[in-house]
């Protein structure tokens, strides 16, 4: 950054007076809140966070200098001020997977695809010749949950999740928001939420449940080593 762009000492000076006027402000409305959710103190919290963001980037653009702060993001959900008694939910679930094995589920997406054009059904012979047609046939096959619980089965690897509850007073019309399912959520109307993700594991964990899952596939022969193009040893999913 020039010298020509850089902030002046008085407007850092200026923001560090408004930390220490925010951290006042929130001091002051933990004091007189009214109860656990009080948006006196969630308005005074997001002006501390926001004075003390403005003032560590000031301090760095000028000094090169940083706070010990740790800014927290806009993830956090304001109180909550749905029905009291909601007559409607909706539940979000948004679930990330990484194709770790593109063999495996090709494989048994095209053991779906056989078994359904055997019998007169499913989507017709073929649709497995890419990856994206494989997710395309296992997906429609199987419910999102069984998918979740036998993912490693079909070759994927989970990433993060997350599952919200939203409350309404009434349930959205049919075919409302069914283009658009994830664009008009209220974040003071949810009653909760659920996150999982690999930056809340423990390290030691994480790598003593590797290891247990190292050894057990040391174990097995599961028809997809290197170099082995015969397939017709795998088992079949059980398909319910």
């Amino acid at each position: 950054m020039s010298d020509a762009a850089q902030p002046t000492a008085a407007e850092v000076r200026a923001a560090a007076e408004a930390v220490k006027a925010a951290l006042d402000r929130h001091l002051a409305a933990v004091e007189r809140r009214s109860g656990e959710d009080d948006p006196a103190v969630y308005e005074a919290f997001n002006q501390l966070a926001a004075a003390a963001e403005a003032y560590d980037e000031l301090l760095y653009d000028r000094y090169d200098e940083v706070t010990p702060f740790e800014i927290p993001g806009d993830d956090t959900l304001p109180p909550y001020t749905g029905p009291e008694e909601p007559h409607a939910i909706s539940v979000l679930i948004r679930r990330d997977y990484t194709v770790a094995e593109p063999r495996r589920l090709l494989s048994q997406a095209q053991r779906v695809e056989a078994a359904d054009v055997e019998t007169g059904t499913g989507i017709g012979e073929g649709a497995t010749g890419s990856l994206h047609g494989a997710l395309g046939v296992l997906f429609g096959e199987y419910e999102p949950d069984e998918i979740a619980s036998r993912h490693r089965e079909f070759g994927l690897e989970e990433g993060d999740s997350t599952l919200w509850v939203t409350a309404a007073d009434e349930a959205a019309d049919p075919g409302e928001w069914l283009e658009a399912p994830f664009d008009h959520v209220d974040p003071e109307q949810v009653v909760c939420r659920f996150d999982v993700s690999a930056v809340f594991d423990d390290d030691e964990f994480d790598d003593d449940a590797d290891d247990d899952f190292d050894d057990e596939e040391d174990e097995e022969d599961d028809g997809f080593e290197e170099g082995d193009e015969d397939e017709d040893d795998l088992e079949p999913l059980d398909r319910t």
